[in-house]
């Protein structure tokens, strides 16, 4: 948690520590474009936070965002309403944000959406939290009711933490958001990490080889933070570095109402600041009131991009974002290939995605609050488990409307279980093994309308739900990350500029898709001869002296 005594942890680097609150929140505005330009076209592909973040501050500077589509609106943001009701909600993709995200923050705070805590284990949002490994049922609302192997396992990671990675340095270097300090400790890190796994650095360090097996089976069961991690061992532990030391793992909220209504407020949104358009023009506005069909095609067309969507409506555009996964570009839009780079290519293709599937219900009131007349104890708590269902979450909409249960969250491969089953097995699965855990409970009769589950590898607009480095893939990330710096490029590869979460450095964090999402829009107004004000520099004006460390090839 952060230490309210301090500055606040944020996600201020460590690869690129550029302050994107403070450049988005600048009184002066982001920049400006030439008033030759004002009015031109810029195509957005995909209408996710990355896309809907972009289009609205390229409207901001007098420019004409066009958004396309190819699935639903929101992307990964996706917040889907039980039939019957207008605001009980699943949130099938994003639904824990951190308050680390402050560039996400600015968008929510600006639109008027409203946040509360989220119900991870062991905080007070989530009242109590029981841990069942291997049979085992513990009921606990703070790591110190649980049994002393857990709290090993947690004082050993901080310990593993602080042994190899100058843990507490480097988040303190990140709170006094002193870029030469972190990168003097992180660019290091790079070298020594990149080719290790996640796993690697558990086994390997001092605090872990001094405990068992059993605890590293309950560290990857359980965890920390939001829970288990098991799916993440093989990946690159820089990738969970990153979330560790900014805190993206700490302190969470959700939306109220869903979080999918950001971007539609945002869409409506009419900003107090505006080049060139009328007070009162939104995105809405721009677009006709609807986004364009999915692009099928990009190629390009002298010095400009020609978009096909997919009833074959062809559009010429001076500068596109694509915020679309970046599998995307390969398997469902042909894209020209001298656009990027072979190696950028290389990157692109070899992103690893990873699984993820989610399963909701509604029930009618928030039973699982009901006290056991012998133990005081939660009839049902937020549940961390071996069992199939991993990760049980509950939200209470309140005394007048019906609340949810998140049956099961899981990654990799315990979502590929899921992947070829119909919603109505996959409920029965995970209340077949809530009903292990709590055999007096019978949650089958609280439950209301149709379940709504998700399996994000299935959806051919996303073939995963985020990405996950390996070890090896810095140099991928730092190619997809810093595209948007084209000032170098040949001629025929500017123009077009990569975005979301993938592109950044905290894939499945919203905030990796706004950081993109700005770089992409510093791309396009200097790709069309604007600037920043020389009071509020733009990530590309500091990317030179800031940018990522390169690993040699």
């Amino acid at each position: 948690m952060n230490d309210t005594t301090q500055q606040p942890v944020t996600a201020f680097g460590p690869d690129f520590p550029f302050a994107y609150d403070d450049w988005i929140g600048h009184p002066a505005g982001l920049g400006e474009i030439p008033a030759a330009r004002h009015g031109d076209k810029v195509a957005i592909i995909g209408a996710g936070a990355a896309g809907i973040i972009a289009a609205y501050e390229l409207m901001r500077m007098g420019l004409r965002p066009i958004v396309y589509e190819s699935g639903q609106f929101g992307g990964r943001l996706r917040s889907q309403v039980f039939e019957g009701t207008t605001d009980v909600i699943a949130e099938l993709g994003g639904m824990r944000f951190p308050v680390a995200s402050t560039g996400f923050y600015h968008y929510v705070d600006q639109v008027g959406a409203e946040s509360r805590p989220f119900p991870n284990p062991l905080t007070a949002a989530a009242g109590s939290t029981v841990i069942d490994l291997e049979g085992e049922t513990h009921y606990a609302k703070t790591l110190s009711d649980l049994p002393l192997i857990y709290q090993e396992v947690a004082a050993a990671y901080h310990a593993a933490l602080e042994e190899s990675l100058q843990f507490s340095s480097l988040k303190q270097a990140i709170r006094d958001r002193d870029p030469a300090r972190i990168k003097a400790i992180w660019n290091p890190i790079v070298r020594d990490w990149d080719e290790r796994t996640f796993y690697d650095f558990i086994v390997s360090s001092k605090a872990f080889q001094a405990l068992s097996f059993r605890h590293r089976e309950i560290f990857g069961q359980v965890g920390f933070g939001t829970g288990g991690w098991d799916s993440d061992f093989p990946n690159s532990m820089l990738e969970i570095l990153r979330v560790n030391v900014t805190e993206l793992d700490d302190d969470q909220r959700y939306i109220v109402g869903g979080v999918e209504q950001v971007l539609h407020k945002l869409w409506q949104h009419e900003p107090e600041s505006i080049a060139h358009w009328d007070k009162g023009t939104t995105l809405s506005l721009l677009n006709g009131g609807a986004t364009r069909p999915g692009v099928v095609s990009i190629k390009r067309k002298g010095l400009n991009t020609l978009l096909t969507d997919q009833w074959g409506r062809c559009e010429e555009y001076g500068a596109v974002i694509v915020t679309c996964q970046t599998h995307l570009l390969t398997t469902a839009i042909d894209t020209q290939e001298d656009l990027f780079d072979q190696k950028l290519w290389m990157a692109l293709d070899r992103t690893r995605y990873m699984q993820a599937s989610k399963t909701f219900v509604m029930v009618d009131r928030a039973f699982w609050k009901d006290k056991n007349p012998e133990t005081g104890h939660d009839v049902m708590s937020m549940t961390l488990t071996d069992r199939l269902t991993r990760g049980t979450y509950f939200f209470d909409n309140g005394p007048d409307k019906p609340a949810v249960i998140c049956l099961t969250y899981t990654w990799m491969t315990d979502a590929l279980k899921m992947l070829p089953l119909p919603i109505e097995q996959r409920v029965e699965l995970a209340l077949s093994a809530l009903e292990k855990i709590y055999p007096d409970v019978d949650i089958r009769q609280h439950i209301l309308g149709d379940p709504i589950t998700v399996s994000w590898e299935s959806d051919h607009n996303f073939l995963g739900a985020f990405k996950g480095a390996l070890p090896g893939h810095y140099r991928y990330n730092c190619r997809m990350f810093g595209q948007f710096m084209q000032a170098e490029l040949p001629t025929e590869q500017r123009g077009v500029f990569i975005a979301g979460d993938g592109v950044s450095w905290t894939p499945a964090w919203v905030e990796g898709a706004v950081h993109s999402s700005l770089n992409a829009v510093w791309g396009v107004m200097t790709h069309l001869g604007g600037s920043t004000y020389p009071d509020n520099p733009g990530p590309g004006d500091v990317y030179p002296q800031w940018g990522p460390i390169e690993l040699s090839d």
